[in-house]
């Protein structure tokens, strides 16, 4: 199984980076796009970061135009365009492939069983949801129409954030 932390892809600025400097926190890596009907879920997943974030948990979006042509923002304007239409405080990295042989390695991990030890699952469409425990393991994920808010999602957080107290002695 490969180690998540050291799949490289492009953030905001267009510059190489990985995971490394999230380890140790609950990720839930989101495939964006503002124009499709599932933008909404950008409210319910700033309301989930703020409702767990202080227990080491994170969200990550990654805006892809793959599916629809439904992402037209880059990189520069997408930050502040969520921050004032939909409240969102968490990051984003930069815009990207997710699906197929042009995608970013961190989507082919996705898709790959073997990379990584779990799933073999594409986003089927924007929106699609991975969950990452503290330890960098592929968890669970879920489709686009699985609202972030859902309790499955919340359940799967809540279990992976108590793990990190455990570790900690807490």
């Amino acid at each position: 199984m490969e180690d998540i932390y050291k799949i490289k892809f492009k953030d905001k600025l267009g510059n190489d980076t990985d995971l490394e400097k999230y380890k140790g926190k609950v990720l839930l890596i989101v495939n964006t796009a503002t124009e499709c009907g599932f933008a909404p879920q950008l409210v319910e997943l700033e309301a989930l970061f703020q409702k767990y974030k202080d227990e080491g948990f994170l969200v990550l979006g990654f805006p892809s135009n793959d599916f629809g042509n439904q992402e037209p923002i880059e990189n520069s304007e997408m930050e502040q365009f969520c921050q004032v239409n939909f409240g969102v405080s968490f990051p984003f990295m930069g815009k990207t492939r997710v699906r197929g042989p042009y995608a970013n390695e961190l989507f082919k991990y996705f898709a790959d069983k073997k990379r990584n030890g779990k799933f073999s699952n594409s986003p089927r469409w924007n929106f699609q949801k991975y969950l990452i425990d503290s330890k960098g393991n592929l968890v669970d994920f879920y489709y686009p129409f699985t609202k972030p808010d859902s309790s499955r999602i919340r359940k799967a957080i809540e279990k992976c954030c108590k793990s990190i107290e455990k570790n900690e002695g807490i």
